[in-house]
């Protein structure tokens, strides 16, 4: 199922508005620790799936990349991305993660950001992934964590004066879509066990060679003070791997 909730204009207007929205990577609490799996990136070409408004993409450029190419099922997302960008060196393809059909060998890096979950079949990326990277390429991606996709609620246990008690993780062996409620619309989103995830890399052919479970950084909580229960459980999951 290829799902293009952001091209509605009430999803794509709230979207708009979140923090990582109108203040990039840097208001994103995870983004350090992304950052620091990716390797050199000078000289490279880089793929970056479902790149929504091209900040991961001009991060690449920023960093010398040869070429960018982001890719994104949303045409409003690919319009934001060129509005936003000036860089003869990126390219913005509105394309499906699940329709990439690549060149063997024709990128040197691929990144994906918070986009792989919304992807049904993930063993089958993992495999068009492999085929596209050059020999020892780079994939690096970030997902929600599966112990945050595991109930569709994806919310907190709350006490009777409202306070968050804990996070309720249950059916966490039962894979599969998942039904979730995201700035006030129903989005489909699937749910996979770690395990799943590190086996269908392994099995495209790929060596894990670092996971994360970030936290935010103490700057984050001061600038976005929602954020400051994050620690209690982790929302991503973020995993570098090499081709073998």
């Amino acid at each position: 199922m290829k799902q293009n909730k952001y091209d509605d204009p009430g999803f794509f207007r709230n979207y708009s508005q979140m923090p990582r929205s109108t203040g990039g990577l840097n208001a994103a609490g995870e983004w350090p620790a992304f950052r620091a799996l990716f390797p050199d990136l000078r000289d490279k070409n880089v793929l970056d799936l479902g790149c929504g408004f091209g900040w991961h993409s001009r991060y690449a450029s920023e960093q010398q990349a040869r070429s960018v190419l982001g890719v994104d099922l949303s045409a409003n997302m690919i319009t934001r991305a060129r509005e936003l960008t000036d860089d003869a060196a990126i390219e913005y393809r509105q394309l499906a993660i699940e329709d990439i059909d690549f060149a063997a060998g024709q990128f040197d890096v691929v990144i994906s950001s918070l986009a792989l979950h919304y992807v049904e079949s993930f063993d089958s990326i993992c495999r068009k992934i492999h085929h596209c990277l050059t020999p020892r390429g780079n994939f690096v991606f970030s997902v929600e964590h599966p112990i945050f996709t595991a109930l569709a609620a994806q919310d907190w246990y709350y006490g009777p004066q409202g306070e968050r008690l804990h996070w309720p993780v249950d059916n966490y062996q039962d894979e599969g879509l998942r039904q979730a409620r995201f700035l006030d619309n129903d989005v489909i989103k699937y749910h996979r066990t770690i395990e799943t995830y590190m086996n269908a890399l392994i099995d495209a052919g790929f060596r894990i060679v670092k996971v994360s479970e970030p936290e935010p950084t103490e700057e984050a909580v001061v600038q976005y003070p929602e954020m400051k229960d994050e620690a209690r459980r982790p929302i991503f999951l973020l995993i570098a791997a090499v081709k073998e």
